[in-house]
């Protein structure tokens, strides 16, 4: 019984020992189960905001109103089979709409009630003159909509996974549509057909 019981504690142990962290880099690109990853969000909003900023709707929109836009990011829905987290999608896209510069951000419907509270709030306990006035926000030109959306085809050992993401810039005033993007990622994943 001794020896069992010091077995036991050597292969328990020996399980513990065997886990490994190794850090990476956040740009390199990792893909262990074919799901829609970091690397995905980053590299297809990089290239979709680029797409949007260079077609003609930016240059007619700043000669015709010498401003720079003023763009929200609306709902990006997950119509995929998988769980997405959007909101690391639309963060990603938020981060390169503002750093490119050429337009202006303006902050999602969450941050602006909790930035509108705290004006409300320094209405009453803040001192006049470091209070910030009520009713002076910027209203967004423009809000960037879109989804995720997922076909999938297996057999045997071996699955296809094809995204498609798509991006709409409404104009907020006119409801007109003023880019369409769209986006296509094309992954297969072999595996021993016992392992789905």
């Amino acid at each position: 019984m001794k020896k069992i019981w010091i077995v036991a504690m050597v292969l328990l142990m020996g399980c513990a020992s065997g886990t490994k962290v190794t850090r990476v880099s956040e740009e390199e690109m990792i893909d262990l189960s074919g799901n829609w990853n970091d690397t995905d969000s980053r590299l297809v909003s990089q290239e979709m905001i680029a797409d949007c900023l260079s077609r003609p709707w930016l240059d007619e929109f700043i000669s015709q109103n010498k401003k720079k836009p003023r763009i929200i990011v609306g709902t990006v829905r997950n119509r995929s089979h998988e769980h997405i987290n959007t909101q690391t999608f639309v963060k990603d896209l938020e981060r390169e709409l503002t750093n490119s510069g050429r337009v202006v951000f303006v902050a999602s419907r969450e941050q602006r009630e909790e930035i509108r509270q705290e004006r409300m709030e320094q209405q009453m306990y803040s001192s006049p003159e470091t209070m910030k006035a009520l009713g002076r926000e910027y209203g967004a030109d423009f809000i960037l909509q879109g989804q995720i959306n997922t076909i999938l085809d297996e057999a045997g050992g071996k699955r296809l996974k094809y995204y498609q993401v798509e991006l709409e810039l409404i104009n907020l005033e006119t409801n007109e549509k003023v880019w369409i993007g769209q986006k296509k990622i094309k992954k297969v994943i072999q595996r021993p057909s016992t392992s789905w």
